[in-house]
């Protein structure tokens, strides 16, 4: 079994901001080699998220909306977590967007249902970010 481990930077110059990250980790996985496997990307920070979905403006300012809603930045004194900080509706939405994603690899390529992309959620951002992709199979 081989492995591929690939570390996307990014600087994220909003607050709040989804990226599509497929094209980087298609070049990951052809840079890998490997053809049948598993293709496993994750956010490396606990107040930014991976997740899969349509790549679709409307529905990333739905999701804007949703999480603002369940969790909103302001007023930063509602959070006991925000003294030095003020990102805890931050963590609050990664939490309920998820840490990452694992999708199959099949014939070299990633295993896809229609319209399925890959997306770096931050949620605190205007900083350097970190993105790894780890790549496992034959």
């Amino acid at each position: 079994m081989k492995s591929y481990r690939k570390i996307l930077e990014l600087n994220i110059p909003n607050r709040r901001q989804f990226i599509n990250i497929t094209p980087h980790v298609k070049e990951a996985l052809a840079k890998s080699g490997i053809k049948e496997g598993l293709c496993l990307v994750n956010a490396m920070h606990i107040t930014a998220s991976v997740f899969i979905n349509d790549d679709e403006s409307g529905l990333h300012a739905d999701f804007e909306k949703w999480l603002e809603g369940l969790a909103p930045e302001k007023p930063y004194s509602q959070y006991a977590h925000n003294g030095y900080e003020d990102n805890a509706d931050a963590h609050l939405k990664r939490s309920i967007m998820g840490r990452e994603v694992v999708v199959a690899v099949t014939d070299g390529r990633l295993d896809f249902g229609p319209w399925e992309q890959i997306f770096y959620g931050e949620f605190d951002g205007k900083r350097n970010k970190k993105i790894m992709i780890k790549i496992i199979g034959e």
